[in-house]
Parts: C-alpha cells; sequence; structure tokens
C-alpha cells in the first residue's frame, strides 16, 4: 500500500533503515532512529514481528513521567531505568520513558482478529539506548532510544496517522 496523495502529516517508520520520520505538510520535520522487531515484519498475534501498513497513535500514555521511567503493562512502575535495575533484571523487555499504542486500520491486514495491532500491544516506545542501535531487535514495537521518544511524544497527537514500510529505501 503507498501512501494516498492527500495525506501529508503523519509517521512514516521505514523497516529497512530503520529510522522513524514526523511528515508535516508533506515534509520531514524531524527523523529518529529506531529498531524494529528482530522477527522482521508480519501481522500476526504472537509472531513478535512489526506490523506493516496505516496505523493510527489510539493512545498516548506517559505525559510528565520523567526520562527513563518504567511502564509495565502500560502502568508506571515508579522505576527509572539504570544499568543497575537493567542487571537485576536481565533479559527484560524494557518500555521506558513514553508509548504511543498504535491500532491498525486495514481491516483483514493489521485491523481484526489475529492480526490486531492494537490487540498485539504494538507500541511506539522508549527503550534504553542499546536497544535502539539501528539494527532490528525488539518484540515486534518500534523503539526509540527515551530522549526520542519524548521529543515524538510531544509533537504528536492521539490520532496521528503512522505508515509502517518494510520496502521503500
Amino acid at each position: 500500500m503507498t501512501i494516498p496523495n492527500n495525506v501529508t502529516d503523519f509517521l512514516r517508520v521505514s523497516v529497512p533503515r530503520q529510522c522513524l520520520e514526523l511528515i508535516e505538510a508533506g515534509k520531514v520535520v524531524a527523523r529518529y532512529r529506531v529498531s524494529t522487531a528482530k522477527n522482521g515484519v508480519g501481522e500476526k498475534r504472537g509472531s513478535e514481528c512489526t506490523p506493516r501498513g496505516w496505523h493510527r497513535v489510539r493512545a498516548k500514555i506517559g505525559a510528565g513521567l520523567p526520562p527513563g521511567a518504567v511502564l509495565v503493562g502500560r502502568r508506571p512502575t515508579g522505576e527509572i531505568h539504570t544499568p543497575e535495575l537493567a542487571a537485576r533484571h536481565p533479559g527484560r523487555d524494557w518500555i521506558l520513558s513514553r508509548i504511543l499504542w498504535l491500532g491498525g486500520l486495514q481491516p483483514g491486514f493489521n485491523r481484526y482478529g489475529d492480526v490486531d495491532t492494537a490487540w498485539r500491544y504494538i507500541y511506539i516506545h522508549g527503550s534504553p539506548d542499546a536497544g535502539v542501535d539501528g539494527t532490528p531487535q525488539s518484540h515486534g514495537c518500534i523503539r526509540l532510544i527515551s530522549a526520542d521518544v519524548i521529543d515524538l511524544f510531544d509533537r504528536v497527537s492521539a490520532g496521528a496517522l503512522v505508515y509502517v514500510d518494510a520496502a521503500g529505501p
């Protein structure tokens, strides 16, 4: 699916380039390094893949939390990510600072049934810096470093369009 000509304000995630671009009035106004799924792209529940196509930010979670705030089940735990905390929880999939919870817009592709992005809890979220090095490493979500997800969170509204592009350069 391509981007319709009448859509000029959206987020574009390029899986091949491992970047997210904030596009306003058809122009890139911000670019962030990301990490998408280590299992590649796909929409099936349980695949741990990043879903493709058109989505919408269905909820913004974490406004006002300090950088590095740990979220579990979309709720702050009261912890702040540190190397010591990470050492106590090896292998934990850290969700830090902010969450932009995505909902698919394409019925049968990334919405409803066993391909529903929202029901899969796919987010754009903060991660420790080491979790965002420009290589696919996530469990399906789109990771940014905390400073970048806070900046992006402050620039977009709930309802913002998001296009996850697996084919483009």
